[in-house]
C-alpha cells in the first residue's frame, strides 16, 4: 500500500469538494460501519444514513445531498458519484505490485509458440504449440494456452485458466481462475447406437477489454463462432453455451447460463441465476431480473423478471398474488364450511 493522503489530496484527485478538515490523513478505505478514524469511506444511497451517522471514518465521499447532514463525520468530500472517485483513490491507496518480465523454468513452451516483449509465464504454465501471447501478457502458475490459441496484448491470465485450441483472446482482458473457454459444447445426434458427438470445429473468440469471472466456462462454437463483445464483464460460475454472440458492455453476472446460440445485444444485464434457452435473443440494453427463466425473445430496453421471464411490474404482481393464495384459500374454505352447515 501506498503512503497516506491527506483529505485535501484526495479532494483533488477525485476533482470533488473539501468540507471539513484537508489535513485528515487517509491511509485506507472500508466500509461506512467499519472505518476508522485513518480510513475513507464513501456513501452512495439514503438507506445508508444510519451507518453514516455512527461512521467513526475520517472522511467520507458523498453527494450534494448528503454534504450537511448530521450527524455524521466531519470531513467530507463532495462528488457527483462517489463509487467512482472510491475507484480513483483505491487506485492510487492500492497500487498494483510491479511485473517483473520473465519465464519460470517450469514453463514448457510449445514449437512454434510466439511470446511478445515482457510476457510473464509462472510456474508450471503450459503454451501449446503455435500459439500467440501479446506484449506484456501474463500467464499465471498451472494455466494452459493450447496450441494455435492467440493472447492479446496486456491481458491478464490467472491460475489454472484453460484456453483450448480454437481460442482467441482480446488486448486486455481478464481471465480469473480456472476459467475454461473454448470447451466443446454440448451437443449430440440420438440414435440407436447411442448418442453421436457433434463435433466442435468453431471458435471462441473474446474481444478486447473483457473480464471473465473464476470457473466460469465458454464453449467454442460447432459450426460458427461463439464471440464475447468488447467491453462485456462476466461474473464467476457462467455458462455459456455454443455459438453463442453476447455483444459489447454487456453484464453477465454469477450463475447465468445461456444455452445453444443465444443472442444477448449490446448492453444487455443479465442477472445472477438467469437462465436464457437456445435460439432466443435478449435484446440492446434489456435487463433480465436475478432467477428470470428467459423462453421467448426479449425487446430491446426491456425490464423483465420471474419464470417465464415476463415485464417486470407484471411478474411483480403475479408475486404479490401468489403470496394472497394462503389467505384466500383459508377464506374459501371458511365459506365451504358455512355453506355445509347451512345445508345441513
Amino acid at each position: 500500500m501506498s503512503a497516506s493522503l491527506s483529505a485535501a489530496e484526495i479532494a483533488a484527485l477525485v476533482e470533488g469538494t473539501l468540507v471539513g478538515d484537508g489535513g485528515v490523513r487517509i491511509g485506507a478505505v472500508a466500509a461506512l460501519d467499519r472505518a476508522g478514524p485513518g480510513d475513507l469511506a464513501f456513501l452512495a444511497a439514503a438507506r445508508y444514513l444510519p451507518y453514516f451517522h455512527a461512521s467513526r471514518a475520517g472522511a467520507v465521499l458523498c453527494t450534494g445531498e448528503h454534504r450537511a447532514v448530521q450527524p455524521g463525520p466531519a470531513t467530507r468530500i463532495v462528488v457527483l458519484d462517489p463509487h467512482r472517485a472510491m475507484v480513483r483513490v483505491v487506485r492510487v491507496l492500492y497500487p498494483e505490485p510491479p511485473r517483473r518480465a520473465g519465464v519460470d523454468a517450469s514453463a514448457v513452451i510449445g514449437e512454434g509458440a510466439v511470446l511478445g516483449r515482457d510476457v510473464v509465464l509462472g510456474p508450471h504454465v503450459v503454451v501449446g504449440t503455435r500459439a500467440r501471447l501479446g506484449e506484456r501478457v501474463e500467464v499465471m502458475a498451472g494455466a494452459v494456452i493450447g496450441p494455435g490459441v492467440a493472447v492479446g496484448d496486456d491481458a491478464t491470465i490467472y491460475p489454472h485458466v484453460v484456453c483450448y485450441p480454437g481460442t482467441v483472446v482480446g488486448a486486455r482482458v481478464i481471465l480469473h481462475a480456472g476459467a475454461r473457454l473454448g470447451v466443446d459444447g454440448f451437443g449430440y445426434v440420438p440414435g440407436p447406437a447411442g448418442h453421436e458427438k457433434i463435433p466442435h470445429v468453431g471458435r471462441c473468440i473474446i474481444g478486447d477489454d473483457v473480464e471473465i469471472g473464476a470457473n466460469t466456462t465458454i464453449d467454442r462454437g460447432s459450426v460458427d463462432d461463439t464471440v464475447i463483445g468488447a467491453g462485456t464483464k462476466i461474473d464467476n460460475l457462467v455458462h455459456i453455451a455454443h455459438n453463442c454472440r453476447v455483444g459489447t458492455r454487456c453484464l453477465i453476472m454469477a450463475q447465468v447460463g445461456l444455452a445453444g446460440s443465444v443472442r444477448v445485444e449490446d448492453g444487455a444485464i443479465l442477472a445472477g441465476q438467469v437462465g436464457v434457452g437456445g435460439h432466443l435473443t435478449v435484446g440492446a440494453r434489456a435487463q433480465v431480473g436475478g432467477q428470470g427463466g428467459v423462453i421467448g425473445d426479449i425487446p430491446a430496453g426491456a425490464i423483465v423478471s420471474g419464470y417465464p421471464a415476463r415485464p417486470h411490474r407484471e411478474a411483480m404482481r403475479a408475486t404479490a398474488a401468489l403470496y394472497r393464495l394462503a389467505e384466500i384459500v383459508d377464506e374459501l374454505e371458511v365459506l365451504v364450511e358455512r355453506g355445509g352447515k347451512q345445508a345441513g
